[in-house]
């Protein structure tokens, strides 16, 4: 596994998707930065990282023979190499916001963003990126509910440190999903998702504000809820808000 580290970067992600496009990449040959500059996040968001207090970092994978079918538990496993990073270190009270932020409580901890490479029906190969707030201990106005690993536990972390436990705990994930234990993933993922089963108010895409239940994922990656009329309807990433 090797690991790149650069100074400072627009982006992790669209680095490693130009390394990928003219090398031949090990797999889990990673991108770390001190500094990102122009970091995205979903749906054409941005990243804003203080520098050289928080992990901004792309990692490649190579999947053997994975139908796109199966695409959301390879989310599930990525969250969740997070998710158990942030509790093996006593972070206390995450959860995975669909379909794949880390919230501490209520706040937001960490953002990945996934990039798939396809040929025909399967995922030939993948770039994550990830960032976690790890030292940071003020934010700017715009992101009033931002935390951070230690905001919430009083401790300075090693971002090296951090670094190789999200990547041993990805490979581990990996090997999960590539085992094809796909309900072991779901399951997992289920117990720890923001807001299960717990009445929350949200926004369609046509600016209707209404109130649902989560009961799971569909089988396409899309959020279930279940209505106030007690429907079952089912959204994606871009047809629904939390409020």
């Amino acid at each position: 596994m090797k690991i790149i580290k650069l100074n400072a970067i627009d982006s992790t992600n669209s680095f490693l998707k130009d390394l990928v496009l003219h090398s031949d990449l090990e797999n889990y040959y990673t991108v770390v930065t001190h500094n990102q500059t122009n970091g995205r996040g979903q749906q054409h968001s941005k990243w804003v990282s203080k520098p050289f207090k928080n992990l901004t970092f792309s990692t490649f994978i190579e999947l053997k023979n994975f139908n796109v079918k199966n695409k959301k538990y390879f989310n599930f496993a990525v969250a969740l190499a997070v998710f158990d990073t942030l509790t093996q270190n006593d972070v206390h009270k995450i959860s995975i916001k669909w379909p794949n932020d880390i919230m501490s409580a209520n706040r937001k901890i960490c953002g990945i963003l996934i990039e798939n490479t396809f040929i025909g029906s399967h995922i030939k190969n993948s770039v994550v990126g990830i960032g976690l707030n790890v030292n940071q201990e003020t934010f700017p106005n715009f992101l009033p509910n931002a935390s951070s690993m230690k905001l919430e536990t009083g401790i300075h972390f090693n971002l090296d440190y951090v670094l190789d436990q999200i990547l041993n705990n990805l490979k581990k994930r990996i090997n999960t999903l590539e085992s094809l234990k796909f309900q072991a993933l779901e399951k997992d993922y289920l117990n720890v998702l923001y807001k299960k089963n717990i009445p929350t108010m949200f926004k369609n895409n046509q600016d209707i504000n209404f109130m649902g239940k989560i009961i799971g994922i569909s089988s396409l990656g899309n959020l279930v809820i279940e209505l106030e009329d007690e429907t079952i309807k089912e959204f994606g990433v871009k047809e629904i808000t939390f409020l």
